[in-house]
């Protein structure tokens, strides 16, 4: 009974002193200000302090890297805790923030930088590329049917033979046929598309499956080529395509997933760690989200929404609800993408002064000046950036006035506003770019000498010296931003990309000295406008871009150092070793 008693108050106590207790910490937590997190971040702080002291996961030792920071260009060493760059510096200072456990990787002398970004890159349209027949070194007309020919005969049971990469200047006259492509497969649809997207090739049973025909109505610009009797030829320029493409059997959701996990591959293999989709939907997004997801999504992606003259307000509303949806360092959409006219090689860009071989036409655009600016100063007051393809000197004039109308609207801010491609403009518009703070997002692997033949025809003497102005632009205060504009491209290389930056010249030295040489970069530009650059472009300059402590750590070893080497050489690097989020995603013998 005595034991019973002494039980009891034991119990009772306890209670009592949980009770005391538990009110003293209600009457805390309740209090008023902002103690509760005070004292919440009290109890971090040695969590960080600890995390301080936790050692390096990886360790890149011995090197020569390129770090791409103005503020300390160089390292010999580079230490990395899970996903994130920790220090920076010499052998000894990587060293001291190295444990047992340490990763170490020894460079061996070679060269490193952060990894790729490509700025302006249709990634999902290359993904799907990669399953096609590929004619981007073919050459000739007579090399391009053989190939055909052969690709028909592996593909037997394929209801459509899809291809793309053909350049205008390998065909006698600039533009092919159906019946080029008739003569060798006439059984069942064939549509190849050009190096720059911009314009379908199509066979005779292609054509008839769009119902094409000189009435043909379609959206946007573009034309459907005629010969003498108003007859279809087979060409279909810009937005004529899709008279065509409507009919090709689309690709199933796991295609398209299965075909972007061969194109991250493709991306690992060549150093890019970082790409921004130039265009896409709703469906884009939830795709690279589904990878994202599974564990699968080796690159950070940024993507803008495609849209057109008719956009609302309202449009506008729904792509900042996606913006804010989708906002990730691995997946995030933050742009609108406009296209403000077509391409040069078959008259569709919009100049202000008409085509040197086609005196009756200055090309045009499918947006009017106030829909430009409506659109720009709705999407910037939103808070979306703006991406404007403009490649002809009146689309890019008209891009900066839509810019320069939205500051007037809006008040200027970091807004970040971008015109891609530029690949002739006015003197007189050059200086505006700084002006107006407006990023010149270009892409150097579309000046290759060995693909301009047409493109200067087009353009003329006198517009083809501001032709891709990289330096003259660089000069007059504007900001460099690289791409590949993949697949609408000769090749997604970033290397071949530099090595045109640098030399403007084909891979075998043609023409001697460069095109317009007066246009080049040197390397230490080239390689922040792939890097850096890139990241601004993308507001996302504070987390990667750079080897900086605190950054994330995507970095990239080189088959030899790009500064050592002789210019012409550029084209043969190659990455080694890819790192992307902290761990070794590609990696291939020297």
């Amino acid at each position: 009974m005595d034991q019973e008693m002494k039980k009891r108050r034991t119990l009772s106590l306890i209670a009592l002193v949980a009770l005391v207790l538990g009110a003293g910490l209600t009457a805390r937590l309740q209090s008023a200000g902002k103690a509760p997190q005070k004292a919440q971040a009290a109890s971090k702080a040695p969590r960080k302090a600890a995390a301080a002291r936790q050692p390096a996961t990886l360790a890149l030792v011995n090197g020569r890297i390129w770090t791409g920071n103005p503020a300390q260009p160089w390292a010999q060493a580079v230490a990395i805790r899970d996903e994130k760059i920790i220090a920076v510096g010499t052998n000894a200072q990587i060293a001291a923030a190295s444990g047992l456990l340490t990763q170490r990787v020894d460079l061996k002398g070679g060269f490193a930088m952060p990894g790729f970004n490509d700025a302006h890159i249709h990634f999902g349209g290359g993904a799907l590329r990669l399953s096609q027949l590929d004619l981007n070194d073919a050459n000739s007309l007579e090399e391009i049917q053989s190939r055909l020919k052969k690709y028909a005969e592996e593909n037997p049971g394929a209801p459509w033979l899809l291809g793309y990469g053909w350049q205008y200047s390998w065909i006698p006259g600039g533009l092919p046929t159906r019946q080029d492509i008739d003569r060798v497969v006439s059984d069942r649809p064939v549509y190849l598309t050009a190096y720059d997207g911009h314009t379908g090739w199509a066979n005779t049973k292609a054509l008839a499956a769009g119902n094409v025909s000189a009435l043909s109505k379609f959206a946007g610009i573009g034309e459907v080529v005629l010969d003498a009797d108003r007859v279809p030829t087979g060409i279909l320029k810009e937005g004529a395509q899709g008279l065509v493409r409507a009919k090709i059997p689309q690709p199933t959701r796991e295609e398209r997933r299965d075909a972007l996990r061969r194109a991250l591959q493709l991306a690992a293999s060549l150093g890019i760690t970082s790409i921004q989709n130039a265009g896409g939907d709703r469906s884009d997004v939830e795709l690279y989200h589904d990878l994202l997801e599974r564990n699968q999504l080796t690159l950070r992606v940024s993507v803008a929404i495609s849209v057109g003259p008719k956009t609302t307000q309202q449009d506008i509303a729904r792509i900042a609800a996606l913006a804010r949806e989708f906002s990730g360092p691995r997946l995030r959409v933050g742009a609108i993408k406009m296209m403000m006219d077509g391409v040069i090689e078959t008259h569709t860009a919009a100049m202000l002064e008409p085509y040197s071989d086609r005196p009756e036409s200055r090309g045009s655009s499918p947006w009017t000046q106030e829909q430009a600016n409506n659109v720009v100063a709705w999407a910037d007051k939103a808070g979306l950036q703006v991406m404007i393809h403009a490649i002809g000197d009146r689309a890019v004039r008209m891009a900066l006035d839509a810019f320069e109308h939205a500051q007037k609207e809006n008040g200027k801010k970091d807004s970040r506003f971008r015109i891609e491609h530029i690949e002739t403009l006015a003197a007189a518009d050059i200086p505006r770019f700084a002006q107006l703070g407006v990023l010149a997002s270009m892409e150097p692997i579309h000046a290759d000498p060995a693909t301009i033949d047409v493109w200067a025809k087009a353009a003329g003497p006198e517009r083809t010296q501001r032709a891709f102005a990289w330096r003259q632009l660089e000069k007059a205060g504007a900001r460099l931003v690289f791409s590949s504009d993949w697949p609408s491209c000769i090749s997604v290389s970033p290397f071949r990309g530099v090595h045109n930056a640098v030399n403007r010249q084909t891979t075998d030295g043609k023409p001697p000295g460069g095109w317009i040489p007066e246009q080049r970069v040197n390397l230490e530009t080239t390689l922040a406008a792939y890097t850096r650059a890139g990241a601004y472009a993308a507001f996302e300059e504070q987390i990667k871009g750079t080897i900086e402590p605190g950054k994330l750590a995507d970095i990239i070893v080189l088959s030899a150092d790009p500064f050592k080497m002789r210019p012409g050489e550029l084209h043969t690097l190659r990455a080694l070793k890819t790192i992307f989020n902290g761990n070794v995603l590609y990696e291939v013998a020297p």
